[in-house]
C-alpha cells in the first residue's frame, strides 16, 4: 500500500476552495481533511492550490507535433510522446486526442491525407506499453464533406477507447466557413491557393457536401452509438442547426459561433464548450462569438485548450477570477468535461476518485504548475 499526503493546501472542491489536506492511497483519493496542519511525512503545499487534473476534450496539439512544418511528417511515436509530455507539464491529466476521419481523394496534396486508423493504433500500443504519462482517449473528428468517411468509420470499433465523435462540416458556406471571404483568406494563407483554385475548390466542395451530407450525418450518429461514444456537434451557428444536433443525440457543442446557438444548446440540455484561447484573448480569432460573452450570459460550461495546451489552466483561472468564483472556473476544466464525456472516476476532489491532481502556485494572475500526479504517481 502506497500513501501520499498533500497538506496545507487550498483544495479546489466542486463548489468551494478551502484549506485542507488530501490523502492519496493506491492511486485513489482516500480522504480529505480541513485546516492547515502538516502531519509528519506529508508534503507541505505552502498554501498552493491542489485541484483535480485538467480534462481536455478537444485539442489540435498532436497535429502540431505530427507536422511541425508544412510538408513535414514527423515520426509518429516521437510526436505522441512529445505531445503527452507537453500536456502533462500544463496540468492536463486526461486528453481526448482529436483525429480527423474523412479525407478528399482528389485534394490530398492540400492537407493531411488519410491517417487516423494508423495513428490511433500507435497511440493505443504506446499506452499498452506504459509509454504515456497521462490518460489518452480518442476523439474522432468526422468530416462530413469528404470522400473516405464511411470507409474510415468502419475501421474503428468498441476496443479503440473512442470517447467522443464530433460532427464536422467544413463545406464552404457552412458554419465556421459561412463567410467565403474569410475562407478565401484562410485558404490563401494555408495552402497558397490563387483565386481560380479557390473558386474551383468552393464549387467542388459545395457539390460534394450537398451529395453526402445526409448519409454521412446518419453514419456518424450510428458509429458514435456503436462505439459507445459521446456525440458532439461542431460550430453550430443557428438555432436550426442546434435543433438538428439535439435530434441526433448530441450532448456536447464544440465552439458554437453565435450567442443564439449557445442559448439554443442550453435549452436542449447540450453542454457548451469554448476555446480557452478565445477567453484569454478576449475574442475569437475568426470573428465568432466571444467566450467571455457566453460566460457572462451563463452559457459557457466547458473550456478546451484548442490549439494552446497551456491555455486550459490559465483559462480556468481567468474564468474563475472573472466571476469571483475560482471553483467555478476550475469546474469548467475538470468536473464539467468529465460529466460531458461520461467519466465517473475523475474530475473532482472526492473520496474514491482517481488521484489525478495538480498543485498550482497562484501568486498573481498567472498560475504556475508545481507538480502533477496521475493515479497518485508524479508525472511532472
Amino acid at each position: 500500500m502506497t500513501e501520499l499526503v498533500l497538506a496545507n493546501a487550498r483544495l479546489v472542491r466542486p463548489t468551494e476552495v478551502c484549506h485542507g489536506a488530501i490523502v492519496i492511497r493506491d492511486g485513489l483519493i482516500a480522504a480529505l481533511d480541513t485546516g492547515t496542519n502538516v502531519p509528519k511525512g506529508a508534503v507541505d503545499c505552502q498554501g498552493d492550490l491542489v485541484a483535480p487534473g485538467l480534462i481536455e476534450l478537444h485539442t489540435d496539439n498532436l497535429e502540431r507535433h505530427l507536422a511541425p512544418r508544412p510538408g513535414v511528417d514527423w515520426p509518429h511515436a516521437g510526436a505522441v510522446i512529445a505531445h503527452d509530455r507537453e500536456l502533462a507539464g500544463t496540468g492536463i491529466t486526461t486528453v481526448y486526442d482529436a483525429l480527423r476521419i474523412g479525407s478528399l481523394l482528389r485534394d490530398n496534396a492540400r492537407g493531411r491525407a488519410r491517417y487516423a486508423r494508423a495513428l490511433a493504433s500507435e497511440i493505443l500500443e504506446m499506452r499498452a506499453l506504459g509509454a504515456l504519462k497521462i490518460s489518452h482517449f480518442l476523439h474522432l473528428r468526422a468530416e462530413i464533406c469528404s470522400d473516405t468517411l464511411l470507409d474510415e468509420l468502419d475501421e474503428f470499433g468498441t476496443d479503440d477507447r473512442i470517447g467522443i465523435v464530433s460532427l464536422m462540416d467544413h463545406t464552404p458556406g457552412q458554419r465556421q466557413f459561412a463567410d467565403l471571404a474569410q475562407l478565401r483568406t484562410y485558404m490563401r494563407g494555408k495552402y497558397g491557393m490563387n483565386d481560380a483554385e479557390f473558386e474551383a475548390h468552393v464549387t467542388r466542395q459545395q457539390a460534394l457536401g450537398a451529395q453526402v451530407r445526409g448519409p454521412h450525418e446518419a453514419a456518424i450518429v450510428a458509429a458514435a452509438q456503436r462505439y459507445g461514444a459521446t456525440l458532439a456537434s461542431h460550430d453550430d451557428t443557428t438555432t436550426e442547426q442546434v435543433a438538428a444536433s439535439a435530434g441526433h443525440g448530441v450532448r456536447l457543442a464544440e465552439f458554437p459561433t453565435t450567442l443564439a446557438a449557445a442559448q439554443a444548446c442550453h435549452a436542449h440540455g447540450i453542454a457548451v464548450m469554448m476555446g480557452a484561447p478565445n477567453l484569454i484573448r478576449g475574442g475569437s480569432h475568426s470573428g465568432n462569438v466571444a467566450a467571455g460573452d457566453l460566460a457572462q450570459a451563463g452559457r459557457l460550461e466547458i473550456l478546451s485548450s484548442d490549439y494552446v495546451p497551456a491555455a486550459l489552466l490559465l483559462g480556468a483561472v481567468r474564468l474563475g477570477q472573472g466571476c469571483g468564483d475560482l471553483a467555478r472556473g476550475f469546474a469548467a476544466v475538470t468536473q464539467a468535461p468529465a460529466r460531458a464525456a461520461g467519466l465517473a472516476d475523475r474530475g473532482a476532489l472526492r473520496e474514491g476518485l482517481r488521484a489525478d491532481l495538480i498543485r498550482v502556485a497562484l501568486p498573481a494572475a498567472i498560475p504556475m504548475i508545481q507538480a502533477v500526479w496521475v493515479r497518485g504517481v508524479r508525472v511532472a
